[in-house]
């Protein structure tokens, strides 16, 4: 099987947030018929541009010297996923785009944590926007420890071993995010329901037990073959060690 254009696997990704309201503009129904008819033109890269927090870290990668625009396969899938396109952004580049974006949003004492990312190792993958951005510029909810927690484990992308096909849904086996004396931490698989269809149709058509796919927003939005996997799990077991005690 072909693989998707760059355009197509951030749709894949990008979906699920965006019927649920929380980024994106206002055509989910668009970028859905998109992906699972597999057309790529103007009009999804036009909706691909509309996902104002993806934006500023595709266009980041982008500058890498083997990027080829922001909807370049290897941009998107650093970004979503991980990978070696991560590293070719310095810390000072990733700094300056940090501060030009959030300074002034942030009090003084949240950016002189922040600021200190990127030289920590701090890359621009989506798990850190999740775990390091969203607590700080007020994105997340009514503010409590625990719906905060909650909406970062589902905001993450994780990888899931599919265990059981349950009609339009899945069960699979992940890893959430816990606190554990004040660190936050990835906790030891559990079962959890995943949306895998839609009306019939879907991004993982044809998945079996022992497989494993991404999840974002409980939806499963690709498979993982084992390099994707491995990439994805450095990406967030490394994002989380970086993350602020949670208090």
């Amino acid at each position: 099987m072909a693989e998707p254009s760059g355009a197509l696997r951030f749709a894949r990704f990008a979906f699920r947030p965006n019927a649920l309201g929380y980024c994106g503009g206002e055509s989910p129904g668009e970028l859905f018929e998109h992906v699972v008819e597999g057309v790529d033109d103007p009009d999804l890269r036009r909706l691909c541009g509309e996902f104002a927090g993806a934006r500023p870290y595709l266009e980041l990668l982008a500058e890498a010297p083997e990027a080829r625009g922001p909807l370049d396969g290897r941009v998107v899938e650093a970004y979503w996923v991980g990978g070696e396109l991560l590293d070719r952004i310095g810390p000072r580049a990733f700094g300056d785009d940090l501060e030009r974006r959030f300074r002034r949003r942030m009090p003084a004492r949240d950016w002189r944590w922040l600021e200190a990312k990127p030289e920590a190792g701090a890359v621009p993958h989506h798990a850190f926007h999740v775990l390091e951005i969203y607590p700080r510029v007020g994105l997340m909810g009514d503010g409590s420890r625990d719906a905060l927690l909650r909406t970062m484990e589902r905001c993450l992308v994780r990888p899931a071993r599919v265990v059981a096909v349950d009609g339009d849904a899945l069960v699979a086996m992940a890893r959430p995010l816990e606190i554990v004396d004040g660190r936050l931490r990835l906790g030891d698989e559990r079962p959890e329901r995943i949306l895998a269809r839609i009306g019939g149709r879907g991004f993982v058509d044809g998945v079996r037990p022992g497989d494993w796919v991404a999840v974002h927003w409980d939806w499963a939005c690709d498979r993982l073959v084992p390099r994707r996997r491995a990439a994805l799990e450095r990406a967030i077991a490394a994002a989380v060690e970086r993350a602020a005690t949670t208090t």
